[in-house]
């Protein structure tokens, strides 16, 4: 009896075994109880809220299923450790949850796993229950892991999601563009001289403690350099004529960088012949290699600095925007200037949000240089038609998307095309904008601008705090999942 006991014991856990790593990696179903309800009434709307996106999560395992093949490697590092010794799996259905959390709550990675850690009802939420809570490091590391083309997937798919069950409709669409920031200082060409002197220098003190002869004795001078830069900062455009007394500081600032750049490349042929001569064992050819990455990366971006700070201070020329490096940190920020009375210049790209009735966002999309807007309306057009499977009633915007041709062209897919004209209007014009329909269309119009402010305003899309280009588009696309969400919910 006893062995029979055994023998069933040990196929359970087999089973067990077996089914885990196939099952738990992806979602935890296993719920708890909840034996302290409240008695607040805006307590009981903030736990509805949440209730409500884990239903519609639940109901969208596609979309469960297309984050887990960006994490199910990541996922397998990420085994902790519960208080008895038992292994703890983390899901994607987690990760996921634990990211809406950290944008619906406004909050930071840190912020954010201290919140869940000291809430049951959002770790029952994000479905870690009584487990150890995921480390600010670790969810970091499994977010970068979701790549931009899964977040348009799993948007367009609870957008599928909300045209099935009819929670949207399509008869109506307005489009319009918005500016999100990337995380830089105000550039100037004495910042970005000084940013690039000292990124590079740490570079190499971190490469002197790897292999001093490859560095070798010369010193760094960030103080000087520091002082330098401030004292062409507190000179700038202050007195008439102070661009001609700034001349002889900007040379003293190049000739430090530019060494500084020479260097550079010199240590990093040293280190290259250090790895290739097998001086380094194994950790500090790793170290090595990524530092020879690093003074590359920063070494280009460092001449294109020096380049165009010569071309603007010494030779007087006017560098166009285009050919402008407004941050080594963010390379790909692009200049714009869309006319805004309290902020005439931002540093970012544009978005373009495609937004139906009811204040859903059927579709965005991100450029990396500014685009025409009126060459947008078709794409739009076309994906709405795409999702709803026929065109809007009728389409409006801001008159940035006015041209004759493109208004013409969407009019006969269109029933009414909503776009006011810049400038002088003819009679036939002014009549067409007059029209009751019309104005009707522009005051749906101007609830986009609503949305971008909620975006911006509570969700944190106002800057986006990621680095690199790839994390930019995955900030977007998981802030436009986020807000399609609490739309959704409040269905």
């Amino acid at each position: 009896m006893e062995k029979k006991m055994d023998l069933l014991i040990n196929s359970c856990l087999a089973i067990d075994t077996e089914r885990r790593p196939i099952l738990r990696p992806k979602i935890n179903l296993q719920d708890e109880l909840d034996f302290q309800p409240s008695n607040l009434k805006v307590t009981n709307e903030y736990y509805s809220k949440y209730e409500a996106v884990s239903m519609i999560l639940d109901e969208n395992r596609k979309i469960i299923d297309a984050v887990h093949k960006d994490l199910q490697k990541p996922l397998e590092e990420t085994g902790v450790r519960n208080s008895d010794g038992s292994r703890f799996q983390y899901t994607s259905d987690t990760v996921l949850r634990l990211l809406m959390c950290q944008i619906i709550e406004g909050a930071s990675l840190r912020e954010i796993v201290i919140r869940v850690d000291d809430s049951n009802f959002l770790r029952r939420f994000v479905r870690i229950f009584n487990g150890p809570m995921m480390d600010y490091t670790t969810l970091c590391k499994l977010k970068n892991a979701i790549r931009p083309a899964t977040w348009k997937k799993i948007n367009r798919l609870l957008s599928g999601y909300a045209v099935a069950q009819a929670l949207i409709e399509g008869d109506s669409l307005r489009l319009d563009t918005t500016a999100v920031e990337t995380n830089i200082h105000w550039p100037t060409d004495s910042s970005l001289l000084w940013d690039t002197y000292r990124v590079v220098g740490r570079l190499l003190e971190a490469a002197r403690e790897i292999d001093c002869e490859a560095v070798g004795d010369r010193r760094l001078l960030k103080k000087k350099v520091k002082r330098l830069q401030m004292k062409i900062a507190r000179k700038a455009g202050k007195k008439q004529g102070s661009a001609d007394r700034l001349k002889p500081l900007y040379e003293q600032l190049f000739g430090y960088v530019e060494g500084i750049l020479e260097w550079t490349a010199s240590v990093a042929s040293a280190l290259a012949a250090g790895i290739r001569a097998r001086r380094y064992g194994f950790l500090e050819q790793g170290q090595a290699e990524f530092l020879i990455q690093e003074m590359t990366h920063y070494r280009e971006l460092g001449c294109q600095v020096v380049t165009q700070a010569r071309r603007r201070v010494l030779d007087g020329e006017l560098v166009p925007n285009e050919e402008k490096l407004f941050s080594i940190f963010e390379p790909h920020t692009e200049l714009l200037k869309r006319g805004k009375a309290g902020k005439p210049i931002e540093f970012g790209h544009m978005i373009q949000l495609q937004q139906v009735t009811g204040k859903f966002i059927s579709d965005y999309d991100i450029f990396d240089t500014k685009p025409s807007e009126p060459v947008l309306v078709e794409p739009a057009l076309a994906s709405h038609k795409d999702l709803f499977g026929e065109y809007p009633d009728q389409v409006t915007a801001d008159k940035g998307y006015f041209e004759k041709t493109v208004v013409h062209k969407a009019g006969k897919k269109v029933k009414l095309v909503s776009i006011a004209k810049k400038g002088k209007r003819t009679e036939q014009e002014i009549e067409r904008e007059a029209h009751e329909d019309f104005r009707l269309a522009q005051r749906f119009r101007a609830g986009v601008e609503g949305t971008i402010s909620f975006l911006k305003r509570v969700l944190g899309l106002f800057r986006c705090y990621n680095k690199g280009w790839e994390h930019y588009v995955c900030t977007i696309g998981a802030t436009v999942f986020a807000h399609n969400l609490l739309i959704l919910a409040r269905c």
